[in-house]
């Protein structure tokens, strides 16, 4: 069998970490090839090697049956090889186009010719039907629209390898099923695509073979049509995985945070992004807010952590008007948040691990006395939640949270905001690029929650955790509530109805 790319016996060695022990990797011409694994089992660094950001310690790299040497992503390109990486490398004040020929300009006499450019990405759009707007900013376009800059990057440079690093991480579920197709499409006209997942419903709607990794090793490859998802989960993680939920029904108590006829303007488009929204949520209940990204969601949740100012209404709690406080005096009054954004509001990236752990709580005089550290403190905390969350790191307490996989940054936010034991926990897409076991094991911590009498705002677009984890579910359309659901009456179509503002009914606030 000739291989479009091989990688043989690769090994990658960090400080305190092998992230990739002696893999091999096989892609046929025209195939669209699964790459599973945990957070942090060494998929993304497998293909940073194949694209030429790391140079391997040992192994090889074989294109089209020839030993290739990539020392770096103008090498990978020269090779065919493209990447859209997890987080887009875009530039956010340049136009859609500028971004998409940045670094692959074409020049008449030394001035930027932009006509040719511009008809070769439209026929491309058109090809793969990825329809953009190339003279918009890319800062004026949502995520979904920035992916497809990123794909239309590497069409632009000829790319017939193409590597695509969670994907779907930032998508909406229509979203998500455009690329599907836009995936199909390419492998139609003969690309080789190596999709980087851990969710194994989208490996089982695209993806011919699968390659399972595991704490840096090859655990093999299988056939995906032939193969359960169940399967594939327990050769992920090691174990058996529950894709339900165990909970026993809610038993709601008092009141701790009441939201009166809030409301959310934004000057510069002129409108509402939150209009008159009421409800509670109560000690020992999990009330989910479930919508379509962009329904005013990330407004509600900003203006009722202090992140943003709010236009009118009320925010009420522990019984204390928290309105107009600030996001110390919410959290110090019993409010956890973890964060929509990991990099921009959960973590900052180039403190250690220990540090992050407690961005809230530094100025406690547990871990400080009279405007001095207690170092061992802090270290014992972070060794505490390391062994409890199962955070996994190079470096221990001492790793840069930029250095850390995704999962495991936000298995740290979990972490942090868990263990500060308030009485309300706001969750912001938590499971969000979390592989099965790290999800199952976060789901299992918000109901630990609601069950030790804690207060639970769930905020998701995935409509599987939406209908599991909650008790009740608020539908948020335009930046309104516009339903509430019980998750044990309600079907998954009747919500999707009432999320694309089909339908609507009025919500009582209780």
């Amino acid at each position: 069998m000739d291989y479009i790319v091989e990688m043989r016996h690769i090994t990658k060695d960090f400080p305190g970490i092998r992230a990739n022990d002696d893999v091999t990797l096989q892609l046929r011409q025209g195939e669209i090839h699964a790459l599973l694994g945990e957070n942090g089992a060494g998929k993304s660094t497998l293909m940073s090697i194949l694209f030429g950001l790391y140079k391997p310690e040992s192994g090889s790299i074989w294109i089209r049956g020839e030993e290739a040497i990539i020392r770096n992503p103008n090498d990978a390109n020269r090779y065919g090889i493209g990447m859209v990486h997890q987080h887009f490398k875009l530039v956010h004040n340049y136009t859609v186009l500028e971004n998409i020929i940045l670094g692959a300009e074409t020049t008449k006499h030394g001035i930027l010719s932009y006509e040719e450019p511009r008809k070769k990405i439209l026929d491309l759009s058109e090809r793969y039907k990825l329809k953009v707007d190339l003279d918009k900013l890319i800062s004026e376009i949502s995520v979904g629209m920035q992916q497809r800059v990123e794909i239309l990057k590497m069409l632009y440079r000829d790319a017939e390898i193409l590597i695509f690093d969670e994907p779907t991480a930032v998508l909406t579920p229509q979203e998500i099923a455009e690329l599907m197709q836009i995936m199909k499409n390419m492998t139609n006209e003969g690309k080789s695509i190596i999709l980087i997942t851990h969710k194994l419903n989208e490996i089982k709607a695209v993806s011919d073979r699968c390659t399972v990794l595991r704490k840096g090793k090859g655990i093999g490859t299988v056939d995906v049509p032939t193969t359960s998802v169940e399967k594939m989960a327990e050769m992920m993680v090691g174990r058996k995985v529950k894709f339900t939920v165990d909970k026993s029904d809610s038993k709601p108590e008092e009141t701790v945070l009441d939201i009166q006829e809030l409301s959310v303007f934004q000057p510069h488009i002129g409108k509402h992004l939150v209009k008159d929204v009421s409800f509670q949520v109560r000690k020992g209940e999990i009330v989910c807010i479930a919508g379509i990204e962009g329904n005013g969601q990330t407004q509600l949740v900003e203006a009722i952590t202090g992140l943003s100012p709010v236009t009118s209404g009320t925010i009420i709690l522990n019984e204390v008007d928290m309105t107009h406080h600030n996001v110390r005096d919410r959290n110090e009054g019993g409010l956890s948040h973890i964060p929509e954004d990991r990099h921009k509001h959960g973590l900052v990236l180039d403190y250690t691990l220990e540090e992050n752990l407690i961005l809230q709580t530094y100025f406690h005089e547990e871990y400080n006395r009279k405007g001095f550290f207690r170092f061992d403190v802090i270290r014992h905390n972070a060794e505490d939640l390391i062994q409890r969350f199962d955070i996994r790191s190079g470096r221990g307490p001492i790793t840069a949270a930029r250095s850390m996989s995704g999962g495991n940054q936000q298995k740290a936010i979990v972490a942090r905001e868990i263990s500060r034991d308030t009485d309300l926990l706001i969750a912001v897409q938590p499971t969000r690029g979390l592989d099965v076991g790290a999800i199952e094991y976060i789901h299992k911590k918000l109901i630990a929650q609601r069950d030790s009498g804690k207060a639970v705002l769930l905020v998701s677009l995935e409509l599987d955790e939406v209908m599991n984890v909650s008790d009740r579910i608020l539908v948020m359309y335009e930046g309104e509530i516009v339903g509430e659901f019980d998750p044990k009456t309600v079907t998954e179509n009747e919500l999707g109805l009432y999320m694309a503002g089909s339908k609507r009914k009025e919500v009582a606030s209780s």
